[in-house]
């Protein structure tokens, strides 16, 4: 074998280690929906009863109403150490009427997630602009003075 090889194999080879930690990861999180057995239920014809022994426990209850049960899952897909993004989402919402009785069922998905940028910028608060500094040491001197560091008049 020539160097030249050698040392093209060499190369190759690493660059497919490094590449192989690059893999994509998919991921799915919460309910398991079955298309099947979420169109089984039907508003008017199961209850409480039925549509738990048919899809299990809701993921969560209404907040205000706990007529409501949700049922959500989510895709998500990452690449190394980025942030996941969501690809898919499913959210079935059962409504339930005072009887306990199915009222509606909607099938929703990732065009009803609002998307929250957090906001980078400062409160403003009242009182004086003090650095880390003047935060860490800006009590020396006062400790065991009357008033607690306040100007005496004499």
């Amino acid at each position: 074998m020539s160097v030249c090889f050698r040392r093209t194999a060499l190369i190759g080879i690493s660059l497919l280690g490094l590449t192989g930690g690059c893999a994509k990861i998919h991921e799915h999180r919460g309910y398991m929906m079955d298309s099947t057995l979420a169109a089984a239920i039907r508003p008017g014809v199961d209850n409480r009863d039925s549509v738990e022994s048919t899809l299990g426990r809701p993921t969560f209850t209404g907040q205000f109403d706990q007529r409501d049960w949700y049922y959500v899952s989510r895709d998500t897909r990452q690449l190394a150490f980025s942030m996941p993004k969501a690809t898919g989402t499913t959210v079935l919402h059962v409504r339930f009427d005072p009887q306990g009785n199915v009222a509606g069922v909607e099938r929703t998905g990732l065009e009803k997630v609002a998307k929250v940028e957090p906001m980078h910028a400062t409160t403003p608060t009242l009182g004086r602009k003090r650095g880390f500094f003047r935060e860490l040491f800006g009590n020396i001197g006062t400790i065991g003075a009357g008033g607690l560091g306040a100007p005496t008049g004499q």
